[in-house]
């Protein structure tokens, strides 16, 4: 393995832990930076399609308006495996997300384990998000005591 590889690899899972942790704290316009302008971001649960959107700027306002109906987000990322060639990548990555959403009575906490199938490109030396779809596999919603 080359240097080169080794450092696309380290820079694709920081680019992979930026997401998680600028997403947690809400800097959606930061988010909106790691991916390329023609991004398309999809969303399956339990392997049904459920959302697609295309274009930072549409994405932008989506994410914004989901953020807005959450407390807390808290990610925790784990395996994160690549494919390269040349200027571009592919990549699987997993997360285990939780979210707060205040509600009438107790607070709700959802815990989602989620697979992120994604495709990369380099572009003026900076990795971006190309595509992004993440499979929601396992979805656990919950009331927590005040």
């Amino acid at each position: 393995m080359t240097l080169e590889i080794l450092q696309a690899k380290e820079d694709l899972r920081t680019l992979v832990d930026a997401y998680a942790s600028l997403g947690d704290e809400k800097k959606i316009a930061e988010v909106m930076a790691l991916f390329t302008p023609d991004a398309v971001y999809q969303v399956y649960m339990h392997g049904m399609l459920v959302a697609t959107t295309a274009g930072t700027e549409t994405m932008e306002r989506e994410f914004s308006g989901h953020a807005a109906q959450v407390k807390t987000y808290f990610t925790l990322n784990g395996q994160h495996t690549v494919q390269l060639t040349g200027d571009t990548a592919t990549g699987v990555s997993f997360s285990q997300i939780k979210m707060l959403r205040a509600a009438e009575g107790p607070d709700i906490l959802t815990d989602y384990s989620v697979r992120y199938d994604d495709k990369y490109v380099r572009r003026a030396g900076k990795w971006l998000i190309a595509e992004r779809t993440g499979h929601f596999l396992l979805v656990e919603a919950r009331p927590l005591p005040n």
